[in-house]
């Protein structure tokens, strides 16, 4: 099952995307420049094998809750984001405030 629900970040509001899968959940919430994502995001490839599309995202381990992704600290993040500012540690909601 797939669920988009609008995700309320200081002023602006944005998508979160929750899907179920069998024994997991994938969990991301975006803006219009990037993105971040649970634990399924794999950083190194976006990094290595697509760096030519810039993509700005961050990814956040052991969540099982959008609400748990606004909150965690993120574990890596792309190049892209750390152009941005967004670096390991910061919550996923300081690191969507610096993509909007």
């Amino acid at each position: 099952m797939v669920t988009m629900e609008p995700i309320t970040v200081g002023e602006h509001t944005l998508i979160g995307v929750e899907v179920k899968l069998p024994k997991t959940t994938l969990l991301s919430i975006s803006t219009s420049r990037g993105y971040i994502m649970c634990g399924a995001l794999d950083v190194g490839l976006l990094n290595e094998k697509l760096s030519e599309r810039h993509i700005i995202a961050a990814r956040a381990v052991g969540v099982r809750t959008l609400s748990q992704l606004l909150a965690a600290p993120l574990e890596s993040v792309t190049i892209e984001a750390e152009r941005l500012g967004i670096v390991p540690g910061m919550t996923g909601a300081d690191a969507l405030l610096l993509m909007v």
